[in-house]
């Protein structure tokens, strides 16, 4: 059996009053308001309703208006009479670290850093706790907090609270919002010029944080709101329909962020190519027809060349994109692709990668592939503290492409940009800021504000966290969480840059392994070709030796033949020599061109003589000093 307290619902007459309100809201939602009170009727509404002429705008002005805002405006501009401590115990690197970590309340926080941090910020992203229905922990004075407001509107019995911030409460909003306000206020006082700030919520109050922003940083400084796709797999559990994103409210501090891109990854690349092999590099393509007709947009209606085959062509329906001074330039530099060949009813622009530098345009809508999801946050929280000790973390790669963000045509010179989170949490801010700085060779710098919120051991969301700080020998509070993740998460940082590093060291020795083999090799080779050049030098010199060696042959057979020529030569200089010394001993050898040769010697027993057929002869002996003499024309006698 159940027992019945003061809280007790049947301990409890009937609201008359409750039960009113409720009939007419069903009836006409429009005329409830928040009060001091909680729910109430907004009378002038009902007036109007049911056509009570005396009711005027005089009082109606454009905004978001609810209890405690003129209070929470206020709040903003008290000083703080806290102050900080250092705590060089908990730190690491205390003398050379430049980021900040602080314990505490972040509204003294936010006051406390103004004087320091005023204009220095470059991002500030808060996931500040979603207005569910529970209790806020963030004891603001004079405000209507938790404790103030269960104090002033008797929720409190025997220092017991018998009631929590439900919808039915009548502050549902109020609390959040008057939370939210003087936050944002003095946030907004940290922004550089060109800074940002990105604000992570809920459907819940996505609606009245935007138009508190819009108060505090003007609309026109509003830039989007982003959907992020925290998780990609539906419940079943949901009665009505389950979310699968969350919301980030972007604003700029000033003008002076006119232009804001993203950093390209390497997916959004994969687009582009150079199928004409356009020496401007790789390209993507987009459309050259205006969604605006011809009627809307009368000054880009012209008509255009097809310089492949000289056709005119004009759009039937709508206009072009370009004015036709931008289209006789994209005509000029060649940026009109119709096609592989050229048959293309109307062109595409071409958008070249390498003109593209600055990054890519931020669009609102954040898939889980390219930014993550909480239970990849979750998994990174595991892998550090080796089990879940938050629920729903939010994973670095979200933050990380945040600080992706930039605005190309802004020049200030600042030491390193700050990036700020006074709702730290999990600590994943901090986290994803060295994460980035490793990937990038970035000097981000960050500063985490968060409150020592009390875990609760009667919590089963919170008993593992409450074990884990027990295990640490700390106190148990988010804040304890906050640090320890810090810790961890620098830790495995320097591990892994240390490996890659030492990946990257090794990768070079490996690099110049293979230069060594490679000139090795190329040695090798070469010391091959000089030895098959030196192989080739002394064939050469072999087949010259061969050569000389042939001619020296050739050289012998002809000296040779000349000594056989020479020899020859001899016998017949010899033999001439015997003829001659014949010849000078018998007789003298004559030449008688009419009748020939005779040879005769004296002392021979005979003399001989040929027969010549010349008509006379003459005969001379030396030795004897005759002569003979036949008559012309007589033949000569054989005699023996």
């Amino acid at each position: 059996m159940e027992k019945l307290t003061a809280a007790s619902s049947e301990a409890q007459s009937a609201d008359l009053v409750a039960g009113n309100i409720a009939q007419l809201k069903a009836l006409f939602p429009e005329l409830i308001t928040e009060g001091a009170g909680g729910a109430a009727i907004n009378v002038d509404v009902l007036k109007a309703l049911v056509g009570d002429a005396t009711v005027t705008d005089a009082d109606e002005k454009y905004g978001l208006n609810w209890h405690g805002k003129r209070r929470a405006r206020q709040l903003a501009l008290t000083p703080s009479i806290g102050t900080l401590r250092p705590c060089p115990e908990d730190s690491v690197d205390w003398d050379t670290t430049r980021n900040l970590m602080i314990e505490g309340d972040n509204l003294e926080v936010l006051k406390l850093l103004q004087k320091s941090y005023a204009g220095k910020v470059k991002l500030i992203y808060i996931d500040p706790p979603y207005n569910t229905g529970k209790d806020f922990v963030y004891p603001d004075n004079f405000q209507d907090n938790i404790k103030n407001y269960l104090e002033l509107t008797g929720q409190v019995e025997g220092g017991q609270k018998i009631s929590s911030n439900t919808e039915a409460s009548g502050r549902f909003h109020t609390d959040w919002l008057n939370m939210m306000y003087p936050r944002l206020k003095l946030a907004r006082n940290l922004l550089r010029d060109d800074g940002l700030i990105v604000v992570n919520i809920d459907d819940g109050e996505s609606a009245n944080l935007k138009s508190v922003m819009v108060e505090i940083f003007g609309e026109e400084n509003f830039l989007a709101m982003i959907s992020w796709e925290k998780r990609y797999t539906r419940s079943n559990n949901a009665r009505l329909f389950y979310s699968l994103k969350d919301t980030l409210v972007t604003f700029r501090k000033s003008e002076s962020v006119s232009i804001l891109r993203e950093a390209r990854g390497e997916k959004s690349k994969e687009i582009y190519s150079n199928p004409d092999n356009d020496a401007r590099g790789v390209w993507t393509s987009s459309s050259y027809v205006n969604p605006a007709t011809k009627e809307q947009r009368p000054n880009l209606v012209y008509t255009i060349i097809n310089h492949f085959n000289d056709e005119k062509i004009d759009h039937p329906t709508h206009a072009w994109k370009y004015e036709y001074s931008e289209h006789e330039r994209h005509v000029r530099e060649k940026r009109l692709w119709w096609g592989q060949s050229g048959d293309a009813k109307f062109p595409r622009l071409k958008n070249f990668l390498a003109e593209m530098d600055d990054g890519m345009v931020p669009i609102d809508l954040w898939d889980y592939k390219s930014t993550g999801t909480t239970d990849e946050g979750g998994q990174e929280v595991k892998e550090l503290f080796g089990q879940a000790a938050f629920d729903n973390p939010k994973p670095t790669r979200l933050i990380q492409r945040l600080l992706g963000l930039s605005s190309p045509e802004t020049h200030q010179s600042f030491e390193a940009p700050i990036i700020l989170d006074f709702f730290a949490g999990s600590g994943t801010t901090g986290h994803a800021v060295m994460a980035q700085n490793a990937a990038d060779g970035g000097s981000r710098r960050y500063v985490l504000v968060q409150l020592p919120e009390p875990l609760d051991p009667e919590n089963k969301d919170q008993k593992v966290a409450v074990e884990f700080c027990d295990k640490l020998g700390k106190s148990r509070t988010i804040a304890e969480l906050t640090k320890e993740r810090l810790r961890r998460a620098a830790q495995s940082i320097k591990q892994r840059a240390a490996s890659s590093e030492q990946r990257a060291a090794s990768s070079e020795q490996r690099a110049a392994s293979s230069e060594q083999r490679a000139a090795s090799s190329e040695q090798r080779a070469a010391s091959s070709e000089q030895r098959a050049a030196s192989s080739e030098q002394r064939a050469a010199s072999s087949e010259q030796r061969a050569a000389s060696s042939e001619q020296r042959a050739a050289s012998s057979e002809q000296r040779a033949a000349s000594s056989e020529q020479r020899a020859a030569s001899s016998e017949q200089r010899a033999a001439s020599s015997e003829q001659r010394a014949a010849i000078g001993y018998y007789g003298k050898l004559a030449k008688f061109p009419e009748f020939g040769k005779i040879f005769a010697g004296p002392g021979l027993p005979c003399l001989q003589t040929r027969h010549f057929q010349y008509p006379r002869l003459e005969f001379e002996a030396e030795r004897s000093g005759s002569h003979a003499v036949r008559p012309s024309g007589s033949p000569a006698r054989r005699s023996h």
